[in-house]
């Protein structure tokens, strides 16, 4: 699985972006597809992931209630929206993906990665 992520930016706190990540590959649909994303200085760390099917997602604690993760199977494309942005969420945004998540917020359970997207918020 070959990931491309796109749509970050520079934007205010308070505003929305919302990120893609397209796949390739006719497996898509089987895989669970997540966001990780590292401030400079800091590991990465896990945002938010979403099952195969679309039915099951989870989120770190940080975003709930402001990010939202879905996906287009027909697409082959996962999405983040992004609301309510803060300064803290400035990162670069990762798009993973995996057939067997062993444990959700360990980076070593992605086995595929994209190249990143930087999401900037200014105060």
């Amino acid at each position: 699985v070959q990931l491309q992520a796109s749509g970050g930016g520079l934007v205010q706190a308070g505003d929305s972006l919302r990120l893609s990540c397209a796949a390739s590959g006719r497996t898509f649909s089987s895989y669970s597809m997540g966001w990780f994303r590292q401030a400079p200085g800091q590991e990465r760390k896990f945002v938010a992931v979403i099952n195969w099917s679309g039915g099951g997602t989870y989120f770190t604690d940080s975003v709930k209630g402001r990010f939202t993760i879905s996906r287009d199977n027909a697409k082959n494309t996962v999405y983040l929206q992004m609301n309510s942005l803060k300064p803290e969420d400035t990162a670069t945004y990762y798009c993973v993906a995996s057939s067997n998540i062993k444990v959700l917020h360990d980076p070593r359970s992605y086995p595929y990665w994209g190249q990143g997207t930087q999401v900037t918020v200014s105060s």
